[in-house]
């Protein structure tokens, strides 16, 4: 194996440098942020955003509509976010789901994680919060997330989904069982938009007017309940319908049964950092209830579907980069890198100026010193000042205006491209999950695994055992015993066998 290792080519940039790490972004200290001079990362990303178009590359398959949200608890001590002032303030706001891996025309009732993303008008520009209906990912370092968004697309050859390359993966980083486990889980393929949970999913921070900063999570709590399908009434579904989300979000609102979310937030004080076994930046984690519990902040209600599908949820942009003053990031290597891949996947899909379009532009003035570029199509947003073209000037252009500097940022440490995965248990959360299900749930889960790991190479299915094992070895125990049931034709086993083959002889040893 040692002989066949040296045998393999050296990952290279695309100009040919050799890459000295592919597993870890260059991070300040172990809780500091990201560095921009981390040009491989940049590469992967800026790379990334572009091998398709025009559809998103993630999250291409989406249902949306617009709404207001609803302030009903007081957290100005946390934060001086126009958007949570008083008790009682509405803001407009629009709200997309969609599907991960899927492209435009897969069938809505797929299991997968789905993307629960805000945009809030505010009276202080557009708030946009980018998550999940998960409080957790698959990686906790952007370096990986264009490999793992590879293994969840069409493989190169044979043009169709691959398994073999999820569960080869999934094996292969410890730190996707959290996640894995939620998506096996029921919670893995809900019934409908409104009967499941959003999240920031992220670690965000709050600021307020004294200078104090917070960490903090976003929770939007479904009021419907959630309902989800198994496998085998999913499969029913997609065979009369693809478009069972749309069906279901569109209908609702049409019906005048408008569906509502609870936010609440958890808050972390800054000196906390470091008091817990857990990285509170780390987004394979949660933060325990008993050590931050739940804030509850105010309501989400969805009430008016679009009246074009394309100008208002096709062409809506939504970007970890949007963030109003009172509400900024931490250092979340995910979140730093979404903060640039985001808004630079939009510029690239719908051009430059995607945020002059109508369902992307603030509902509050907007004074820039951007100019042309392609699809420059706006009225310019210096009309009364045509002199001021530049910063500064003197010929009455916008200026900066200190009250919306906010606090430093406290960082230390060294730059290195640290390993996150060192004394960190990523089987402790995914455990404390699998105890939370009752005996249906574990049943079902196991089997969803099963069903899903069916058909690929035996040696993947090994190494992953080893993870669910120390998850828990009940849950190991199961998953063998649903696959053992399962069984295999004459021709499955062929299959299999040349399944094997190509995987070892792509691959290489292990």
């Amino acid at each position: 194996m040692a002989d066949a290792e040296k045998k393999r080519p050296t990952l290279t940039t695309s100009a040919g440098a050799p890459v000295g790490d592919n597993q870890h972004s260059l991070t300040v200290g172990r809780f500091g942020p990201l560095l921009l001079q981390d040009y491989q990362l940049i590469e992967k990303l800026s790379h990334q955003n572009r091998e398709r178009i025009p559809e998103r590359v993630v999250h291409a398959k989406g249902w949306g509509a617009f709404g207001t949200f609803t302030v009903t608890h007081d957290i100005s001590k946390y934060t001086n976010a126009k958007i949570f002032s008083e008790v009682g303030k509405q803001t407009e706001m629009l709200l997309r789901f969609s599907t991960v891996a899927g492209e435009q025309g897969a069938a809505d009732a797929e299991r997968d994680v789905r993307g629960f993303s805000f945009k809030f008008y505010t009276e202080e520009g557009n708030w946009d919060l980018v998550g999940n209906n998960t409080p957790v990912f698959f990686v906790r370092d952007p370096r990986k997330f264009p490999d793992f968004i590879r293994t969840q697309k069409r493989h190169p050859r044979t043009n169709m989904r691959s398994p073999t390359a999820m569960w080869d993966f999934w094996s292969l980083e410890p730190q996707s069982m959290h996640q894995l486990l939620i998506l096996m889980s029921d919670r893995g393929l809900p019934q409908g938009p409104q009967y499941m949970n959003g999240y920031g999913s992220h670690t965000y921070s709050f600021w307020n007017d004294a200078g104090e900063r917070y960490w903090v999570k976003f929770h939007f709590k479904t009021q419907q309940g959630h309902k989800f399908y198994t496998n085998a009434e999913a499969a029913e579904v997609i065979a009369k319908s693809r478009e069972s989300f749309q069906e279901e979000i569109y209908g609702t609102i049409h019906r005048g049964e408008f569906p509502k979310w609870t936010l609440f937030v958890q808050i972390m004080p800054e000196e906390d950092v470091g008091k817990h076994w857990y990285n509170p930046f780390d987004l394979t984690k949660v933060w325990p209830h008993s050590d931050y519990p739940l804030i509850e902040v105010g309501e989400v209600e969805l009430n008016r579907n679009p009246d074009n599908y394309f100008a208002q949820i096709e062409q809506a942009a939504f970007s970890p980069s949007n963030v109003v003053r009172g509400i900024s990031f931490s250092p979340d290597k995910m979140l730093q890198a979404r903060i640039f891949s985001y808004a630079d996947a939009h510029r690239h899909r719908l051009g430059t100026h995607y945020e002059a379009l109508p369902v992307n532009r603030p509902h509050s003035p907007v004074h820039t010193y951007h100019k042309d570029g392609l699809l420059r199509f706006m009225e310019d947003t210096n009309q009364d000042y045509p002199d001021a073209y530049y910063e500064p000037n003197s010929f009455g252009g916008p200026v900066e205006d200190p009250r919306y500097k906010e606090p430093p940022l406290k960082v230390e440490g060294t730059a290195w491209h640290w390993d996150h995965s060192e004394g960190n248990d990523d089987f402790r959360q995914p455990r404390d999950l699998w105890n939370l299900f009752d005996e249906d749930q574990k049943a079902r889960t196991a089997s969803n695994i099963a069903e899903a790991m069916h058909g690929i190479p035996q040696f993947i299915i090994d190494r992953q055992m080893g993870h669910f094992e120390a998850v828990d070895p009940n849950l190991a125990e199961r998953v063998r015993e649903r696959l053992a049931t399962m069984g295999k034709s004459e021709e499955d086993r062929e299959t299999q066998k040349d399944m094997d083959r190509m995987a070892l002889s792509d691959a290489g040893p292990r």
